[in-house]
């Protein structure tokens, strides 16, 4: 009688061959970037629906990206379909002593008086990826939008000082309810722990 295993081997490894191309192909084609970020570069002047006030030494101008097609320009992905929130901010040094920004908090509450979840840039990601339907992909593709989306992050690291007078950069915030950002009205943005809190209504 004949044995039968070399011809199972046989089917095995074409298996497994097919898998591994598949396998293969599969990571290759999703070895691209998830989202074309547009390149950090000396952001513009702010303009628009700018608002802004000072914090004792510190003046904080604000400018929320409420539309769809705003934050697609920056990051080719629906941000507000997340319920995400980007806020850009730039902070003008007026002179004295240097102020540090490393204890800043920042909160945004909207008219009904709830408040909006401040992301890290790596948290606004997950939101994005996830109401986009992106489940798999390349780990090193996710890594390489982490970097380029976290880069319009505010750096808050360094104290503002005559030789370093402006900083700016987004904050991303959370729908209270993780819902699609509508519209919102009442939008307030309160400063805390700079040389004085403030508070901007944004809308």
């Amino acid at each position: 009688m004949t044995s039968r295993r070399p011809t199972i081997f046989r089917y095995r490894n074409v298996i497994l061959l097919v898998f591994c191309s598949s396998l293969t192909f599969f990571v290759n084609g999703c070895a691209g970037a998830l989202f074309k970020v547009k390149p950090i570069v000396e952001l513009p002047p702010l303009t628009g629906a700018v608002k802004s006030a000072n914090a004792g030494g510190v003046t904080i101008k604000v400018e929320p990206l409420l539309s769809d097609e705003e934050s697609q320009d920056l990051f080719e992905a629906n941000l507000p379909l997340g319920g995400v929130l980007p806020l850009r901010l730039e902070l003008e040094y007026e002179g004295g002593v240097p102020v540090e920004l490393k204890r800043a908090r920042f909160r945004l509450r909207d008219g009904g008086g709830k408040e909006w979840k401040l992301l890290s840039p790596k948290q606004a990601i997950s939101r994005i990826l996830k109401a986009n339907g992106v489940y798999v992909y390349n780990p090193n593709s996710r890594k390489e939008f982490e970097r380029e989306f976290a880069a319009y992050g505010i750096d808050l690291k360094p104290p503002l000082s005559p030789s370093d007078r402006r900083r700016q950069g987004f904050l991303f915030f959370q729908t209270p309810n993780k819902e699609p950002v509508t519209s919102p009205q009442g939008l307030t943005l309160q400063a805390e722990r700079l040389p004085q809190p403030v508070e901007i209504v944004l809308n």
